[in-house]
């Protein structure tokens, strides 16, 4: 076993230890219950509100080393302190304790990328996370000064997020905003006005098509599933998004099996030098594909 101590960040107890350990949400469930996770040196249910501030002391199997694998993947901006990547779509971000492999944190050792220790042992240099199925750009930090930097520009919403996202049937609006909080249900994300965190997304049409329509998308906040959750409610799910009703026939005769949600756009102040970061990311060849098909489907 390994204890770990740390001030906790205000939400939900099991994510709040999941997110800071690297640990999955159903290992630190079990901890929880086990009696294994302490809030001020007393046992807390799973879902207990932290307000922020409170001493956690967590116990966990102890972590084997991370192994290296490959092939690499892009790297679209690197200095002493950080990296940015573009994740291919269907990588998993990071592993936990019982995923430790097919990661892009296993890419990133077998690249011999220095990272943040910060982060922890299953997620170390991870500032922020993208969902296995959506690619772009990430930001990987290298030494914990810039991990406690960009993780308090993500906490602040300094860090200006744009993905692309294609969705299903024609919108309405040209610019329009999608307040919703988010909470968890089993595996899925769902819209909860009671007990769910706050969650804020801006959306602007950049392509209207017959069956289809292309968005940006700008999240306020970075709750899990957050774009697809929000999309999902209004009626608009992410084409080859199926756990949240946008995969089935549509999905197939266009030829996508993954959600078609890209992060193509970052912008965010250096940690270190505190020089502007202005990044882009194109459309990966699968997704372009797709969009191609889509634009010759004129069936209404």
């Amino acid at each position: 076993m390994s204890r770990k101590g740390f001030a906790a960040d205000a939400g939900r107890l099991d994510a709040v230890v999941a997110a800071t350990t690297g640990a999955s949400r159903a290992d630190v469930q079990r901890a929880i219950a086990a009696g294994d996770v302490l809030v001020d040196g007393r046992r807390r249910p799973k879902s207990f509100r932290l307000v922020g501030g409170e001493q956690i002391v967590v116990d966990l199997t102890e972590e084997t080393t991370l192994v290296a694998e490959g092939p690499p993947v892009p790297v679209v901006f690197e200095d002493e302190h950080l990296l940015v990547v573009s994740k291919p779509g269907r990588l998993v971000t990071h592993p936990t304790a019982r995923r430790r492999t097919g990661t892009l944190v296993n890419r990133l050792i077998g690249m011999g990328v220095r990272l943040a220790p910060a982060g922890g042992e299953l997620r170390p240099g991870i500032v922020h996370r993208l969902d296995a199925g959506t690619s772009g750009l990430l930001i990987v930090a290298k030494t914990d000064e810039a991990y406690a930097e960009l993780r308090d520009g993500f906490r602040h919403h300094a860090v200006d997020r744009r993905y692309l996202a294609l969705v299903r049937g024609r919108v309405q609006h040209d610019r329009f905003g999608v307040e919703a909080p988010l909470g968890r249900r089993a595996a899925k994300i769902v819209v909860d006005r009671v007990d769910g965190r706050p969650a804020t997304t801006s959306f602007e049409v950049r392509e209207r098509m017959p069956r289809a329509t292309l968005l940006e998308a700008a999240p306020e906040t970075g709750r899990t599933h957050q774009i697809r959750v929000h999309l999902s409610a209004i009626g608009h799910p992410i084409v080859g998004d199926r756990a949240y009703g946008g995969g089935g026939e549509e999905a197939q005769r266009v030829g996508i099996s993954r959600p078609f949600l890209h992060a193509w756009r970052l912008r965010f102040r250096h940690p270190v030098t505190r020089e502007q970061i202005a990044l882009d990311d194109p459309l990966p060849d699968d997704l372009v594909d797709v969009l191609a098909r889509v634009r010759r489907d004129q069936r209404p």
